[in-house]
């Protein structure tokens, strides 16, 4: 455990695991040539996006622990708000101990996580740290090359290509980080106790095994517990990230079929994975599933609006919050269009 790593992540690293090669000469060339790809690609999805990005963010290399404790200090600043409102409601709480019931329970399915991540954007969630940065999760990235035989050159660019996708979103949209962290504020101001809604949820568990359907659906034990105003909020959560994944779907592949022999196999390859039924169960429980769901379901809208009203009606979504689609226009993206487009 390194000098002002917490025990929880110290635990995390041990189970999170090591890559054998990520302790030899490779993790330098790893860096060296994703300090040269970056800038790269940059470039090439703010042309492919149409968005104008500033700068160009710092490029870092880490390990699975590492990762963890970057995102342990994300959540911790998502959550900060929930944990607060939690101890002046309960008498006896003390806040010291919360967050560290909460550090504990992220940094288990951080863990998990780390094994499979490539690199910071992996969960397309913004981070509340200041500066602008872009980071590579060594190890998972040479596993993969090594694991699926692919062209490290090419392997690497798509790695990039995939993060700086994402990295333009939130940097290049300005209001984009903002309104993600308020509806996170939303969701804790509609977090209270909700009078009688055990007995609710166990009337709905009953009446969804009575239909046959699965007890926990894709927002896992979350969306099973939540009250209707919560649902409410993370229906709008789940439209965000849903367009987010497809919008950053379609601009990589497009991209990466210009620039890379290997783009339609690596593609497959990272769509097979996330479809690993040894992990559906997983992700089912953490609502992890809602994820994987977003990435067809995204490209699907956002190929038909562009097929049925052009490339700039798409990014007519990134106006401001009222132009966002939400589910139902997701689904049925001629509805946005006749709002917004």
């Amino acid at each position: 455990m390194t000098s002002g790593q917490s025990p929880a992540v110290g635990i995390v690293g041990r189970i999170a695991g090591q890559y054998p090669l990520a302790a030899t000469y490779h993790t330098p060339a790893l860096e060296a040539d994703m300090a040269r790809i970056t800038p790269i690609v940059t470039e090439l999805v703010s042309e492919g996006t149409g968005l104008s990005l500033p700068g160009h963010p710092t490029v870092a290399v880490i390990d699975r622990p590492e990762w963890v404790e970057r995102n342990l200090a994300s959540f911790k600043h998502l959550v900060e708000p929930a944990t607060r409102k939690l101890v002046e409601s309960r008498e006896g709480l003390r806040q010291q101990n919360v967050e560290r019931l909460v550090e504990r329970e992220s940094s288990a399915l951080l863990g998990v996580l780390s094994r499979r991540v490539l690199g910071q954007y992996e969960l397309v969630l913004p981070t509340g740290e200041d500066g602008d940065s872009v980071v590579y999760v060594g190890p998972n990235v040479l596993h993969m090359e090594r694991t699926h035989q692919f062209r490290p050159s090419e392997f690497r660019f798509w790695v990039a290509l995939h993060e700086l996708t994402h990295r333009a979103q939130f940097t290049g949209i300005p209001w984009l980080r903002g309104y993600f962290f308020g509806l996170v504020e939303e969701l804790v101001e509609a977090s209270g106790p909700e009078p009688g809604r055990l007995g609710a949820v166990i009337g709905e568990v009953l009446e969804r095994r009575r239909r046959g359907e699965p007890i926990i659906d894709e927002r896992g034990l979350f969306g099973l517990v939540a009250t209707p105003a919560q649902t409410e909020i993370v229906d709008r959560v789940q439209a965000l990230m849903t367009l987010l994944e497809g919008h950053g779907h379609v601009v990589m592949d497009r991209i990466g079929a210009t620039h890379l022999k290997s783009q339609s196999r690596m593609s497959q390859v990272l769509k097979n994975r996330r479809r690993d039924k040894r992990t559906a169960a997983f992700f089912r429980i953490t609502g992890l599933e809602m994820k994987i769901n977003q990435y067809a379901k995204g490209e699907r809208f956002i190929k038909s609006v562009e097929r049925q009203a052009g490339w700039e009606a798409v990014n007519l979504a990134f106006r401001g919050a009222g132009s966002l689609p939400n589910l139902d226009e997701i689904e049925q993206p001629e509805l946005w269009i006749s709002r917004v487009a």
